[in-house]
């Protein structure tokens, strides 16, 4: 069985729905059942609200010594929500995708780096200016496609389709910011093609 470590906030832990409908267990469903690659279920550390740092904070917590076969990476939207700039994310996002690297056994390929979805288009953003939200969102994905790239690291670009669901309260929970299992599914459906390739033969 493959090992999967998820590291993330709230994106990643799936705020207000059942666990098994976060995109890290649909994408671990999906390898094994569409792509018959064996995963057990994700690692997960990720709380709602954090940060990278508070990521970083997260991970150190754990005391993981395990390395895994693959790792996601999905993180700052509360850097941008909390108005911090681009230079201090590009430091602490480059940490810990190095991080990432380290526990997917130091191999780039197997560590899969997800872009920063549009919470400006979703009702909770009403009164807000969306336009502005989505311009930093833009900035803090070009940083982290960047990294990514010199990296080697793969990169899932789900900021489109984020800002499609976000406007569909079916995508949605109940708090209208956060994304619902229907919306995780999309996201896995992107996520693990790339990682059963990952792993062929």
């Amino acid at each position: 069985m493959l090992t999967y470590l998820a590291l993330g906030d709230s994106y990643t832990i799936g705020e207000q729905v059942p666990a098994e409908d976060n995109f890290p267990h649909q994408a671990a469903k999906l390898l094994r059942e569409q792509y018959h690659t064996p995963v057990s279920d994700p690692k997960i550390i990720a709380v709602t609200g954090w940060t990278t740092d508070e990521l970083e904070a997260g991970i150190k917590a754990e005391q993981l010594q395990d390395t895994y076969d693959f790792v996601t990476l999905l993180i700052g939207v509360n850097n941008q929500y909390r108005n911090r700039d681009t230079a201090n994310y590009r430091e602490e996002f480059t940490a810990l995708l190095d991080k990432a690297i380290r526990f997917a056994n130091g191999h780039p390929a197997k560590v899969f780096v997800l872009s920063i979805p549009d919470w400006g288009v979703t009702p909770f953003a009403e009164g807000k200016d969306r336009r502005e939200i989505a311009t930093q969102i833009d900035r803090y994905n070009d940083v982290n496609r960047e990294i990514a790239a010199a990296h080697h690291c793969p990169y899932i670009d789900i900021t489109p389709v984020s800002r499609q669901q976000g406007t569909d309260l079916s995508f949605l929970v109940e708090d209208k910011l956060h994304y619902s299992g229907k919306a995780y599914k999309v996201w896995a459906e992107l996520l693990a093609p790339l990682v059963a390739n990952a792993f062929k033969d």
